[in-house]
């Protein structure tokens, strides 16, 4: 087809449980991969995603449940429908989502890759309490000073995720980022707020986790690419494994560039088509974009954008 989409994967954040249980049902695809991901984890994904638990909000647990739906609303789309996107682009870890659909990493080698990306990020942040804080309202630049004085003053914060113009994410020491909320509201944020999250994701606090990731992503990134991936650390394209194994341990300490991301890429594409569960980075993209936003998130969905890019 001649319409270019851009391929889209919502990271941690997005999960609740039931996802990806439409798919399930009723796909032997979606079975098969449910399947392959448990048996080469240990995981019961079945338990994990379709009934009340508490290990779906553990990041170990929570990432690879995450990417497993993505992977398999991709998987039955592409089934479906005989096209290759323009670009990949995921929101941290949504990146290996973009790259199981960029043709780089196997799916069920992914979710291996992820559960130990969880299993090493708990890892780095179990020895101190840390945290995640959403700000709104607040331009990039003023969170970005405050979090510098914060530092040069002894606490450990940092401004990590650039979702949209005035959403970012601030991680760090939990008890530190409970003293940067009054400032940020002193500095006319219009919230301030912790988010339900065990790891300070994109900071300097994970720099353990770099090697033992990197040694893994060496063993299972394919030099393969079917379209280019844009990476959360440049906001750039990137289409080798050399430059896999550089910009992915990178990502686990530095911020996610995602505004900036979406600013790089709108005008090559004519759509976007998010996959997983929810529409989570289609509500971060209005005002990035007023290209049309499809998403892939039970078989419902999966019918309605095929039918909307048959259309386009």
């Amino acid at each position: 087809m001649s319409v270019k989409c851009a391929f889209l994967f919502a990271g941690q954040g997005s999960q609740k449980v039931g996802m990806g249980k439409d798919f399930f049902e009723n796909s032997e695809v979606a079975k098969k991969m449910v399947a392959d991901a448990s048996e080469r984890t240990g995981i019961d994904f079945e338990n994990l995603l379709f009934e009340e638990n508490d290990k779906l909000s553990q990041t170990e647990f929570t990432q690879p449940a995450i990417l497993l739906v993505a992977t398999i609303a991709h998987k039955l789309f592409t089934d479906a429908m005989d096209i290759k996107p323009t670009l990949t682009m995921g929101h941290s870890l949504g990146e290996f989502s973009a790259l199981v659909a960029s043709g780089a990493l196997d799916a069920t080698d992914a979710v291996e890759l992820v559960n130990l990306r969880g299993k090493l990020m708990a890892e780095a942040c179990s020895k101190q309490e840390v945290g995640m804080m959403v700000s709104l309202g607040l331009s990039d630049e003023v969170v970005e000073n405050i979090c510098e004085e914060q530092r040069e003053a002894g606490l450990k914060v940092w401004a990590v995720n650039y979702n949209a113009d005035g959403q970012i994410v601030i991680a760090g020491i939990k008890k530190d980022l409970e003293v940067l909320a009054p400032i940020l509201k002193e500095a006319k944020a219009k919230r301030a707020m912790l988010l339900d999250m065990s790891v300070a994701s994109h900071c300097p606090l994970l720099e353990e986790a770099v090697a033992p990731l990197s040694e893994k992503l060496n063993e299972m990134i394919k030099d393969e690419f079917i379209a280019p991936v844009i990476s959360n650390v440049t906001a750039k394209a990137y289409g080798s494994k050399a430059e896999a194994l550089d910009l992915l341990p990178q990502q686990l300490v530095l911020p996610v560039k995602y505004k900036q991301s979406m600013l790089n890429i709108d005008d090559e594409v004519d759509c976007y088509i998010e996959f997983g569960h929810g529409a989570v980075l289609k509500g971060l993209n209005r005002k990035a974009t007023k290209k049309p936003h499809f998403n892939v998130s039970d078989m419902a969905s999966l019918e309605a954008t095929i039918e909307a890019i048959k259309a386009l």
